[in-house]
């Protein structure tokens, strides 16, 4: 029989590029017919990317180690480059496809392209499974008793932690076991970086280990000066590490401040996708009626850390060089540009989007509302950090800020301040008042 007319299933790799407990991997190779595993290079999302984009590099680098693991067990990985929906249209015409095992994804436009996929794929009476993979619980696990999702964090994570079973929820997909269902099939080539237009990273990826962080996580993680960060955000957002390694890892950790902070990011999702509207607007509608400034070179210094107010500068000069900004100093620049210079939290929501290596759709958008007053569990519209106090509490020493703006302390090289601190709070909370009609 003609190798292409050989009846197989497809596993998609998406945001879940490893081998080893891949829950949406394992169901496919346990289906009765030989897998062959894909990856797209989705023209839709890679047009919008600047081709320096160091995640592109990171993908790349990561698709390629993973077929030739694939390539040790016979088989291999089918790489495409194209906009996904005429890639699966040309796939029908080269495969004969029983079956399509894709790990869900909860992002707006992840959303619409599989409802096109799998109508596409319904005309020829083809499967589309989709598994939960990159959260601990899907869509609706954890709702109130009516059924209506949580919108504030606590009660939402009162009833994770009620909910979870380690054993069930936690436990490791054995992929390696059936890896004898893989598609046998030879080389296949897979288009260069320079194919796709890009070039090399300029950010460097961190490393995926995490585990020495996580039990002096909670006292060290606010001094921006102290590696008390685990950084794998990257591979949590791409599925190079497991969240439920993750997860059962901080469940037996003594210090379970890093589980809260898994649990944050299963809430941010689950939003995401009970309200897909919150990407682009405020989740509470009445914030969308605040008069932003939007003044392009206050907005600017902010990008470009030249603001005067160095903890804030700090935080944007690390981001711009290294692609990763530190979590307090997250809440810091988004509070500045939202409350001080009065600038829509969208326009900083697309700057971290465009740099941030381990950018997620959710919780980036749920920590810019958040900032805004304009989210779900958001802090208060009259709450405005003052950078002043931010700085002698998480950089005491100036340590961090010495760093990333040496020039802060010489008066004729170090930019003034943009905007005054008092004069911005009390604009702001005039703003916000009249706004929210309070």
């Amino acid at each position: 029989m003609d190798e292409k007319n050989k009846k197989l299933n497809i596993f998609w790799f998406r945001r879940d590029l490893r081998l080893i407990d891949n829950a949406g991997l394992y169901h496919a190779l346990k289906s009765t017919e030989p897998v062959l595993c894909l990856f797209i290079f989705d023209k839709n999302i890679l047009d919008h990317l600047e081709k320096d984009d160091s995640r592109v590099h990171f993908i790349f680098q990561t698709i390629s180690s993973l077929k030739l693991d694939l390539e040790k067990t016979g088989s291999s990985l089918l790489v495409k480059y194209g906009k996904a929906e005429q890639v699966w249209k040309d796939l029908l015409h080269e495969y004969n496809i029983k079956q399509v095992y894709v790990s869900d994804d909860y992002e707006p436009y992840a959303r619409e392209r599989d409802q096109k996929i799998q109508r596409l794929l319904d005309k020829e009476k083809i499967g589309f499974t989709l598994v939960k993979d990159h959260v601990i619980f899907d869509k609706s696990e954890i709702v109130k008793g009516d059924g209506q999702p949580y919108m504030v964090f606590t009660p939402y994570k009162n009833q994770w932690l009620k909910t979870l079973n380690p054993a069930f929820h936690l436990k490791k997909y054995h992929t390696e076991r059936y890896f004898s269902n893989l598609y046998k099939i030879g080389h296949i080539p897979i288009p260069s970086l320079k194919d796709l237009g890009f070039n090399n990273a300029r950010f460097e990826i961190p490393p995926r280990s995490y585990k020495s962080k996580i039990e002096k996580y909670g006292e060290r993680r606010d001094f921006p000066s102290l590696d008390g960060t685990t950084k794998i955000g990257i591979h949590l957002r791409f599925g190079t590490i497991s969240i439920r390694e993750a997860a059962a890892f901080a469940w037996e950790s003594t210090d379970k401040t890093w589980l809260n902070e898994l649990i944050w990011r299963d809430f941010y999702a689950m939003i995401l996708w009970h309200f897909p509207e919150s990407a682009t607007n405020s989740f509470r509608k009445k914030y969308d009626d605040i008069p932003w400034r939007n003044n392009e070179e206050e907005f600017k210094h902010w990008c470009e850390g030249t603001t005067g107010y160095p903890i804030v500068d700090a935080a944007m000069r690390q981001l711009n060089s290294t692609g990763w900004m530190h979590n307090r100093l997250r809440m810091i620049a988004a509070s500045f540009l939202t409350k001080h210079l009065l600038i829509d939290w969208r326009w900083g929501e697309a700057y971290f989007a465009a740099l941030l290596l381990d950018y997620e759709q959710s919780s980036n958008v749920g920590g810019w509302q958040w900032a805004s007053g304009s989210g779900t569990d958001a802090a208060p519209y009259f709450r405005v950090f003052n950078p002043d106090l931010q700085t002698k509490k998480f950089d005491p020493e100036l340590k961090f800020i010495k760093k990333w703006v040496p020039e802060f302390s010489d008066p004729f090289s170090y930019p003034h301040r943009i905007v005054d601190h008092n004069q911005a709070r009390e604009r702001a909370l005039r703003v916000y008042r009249e706004a929210l009609n309070e």
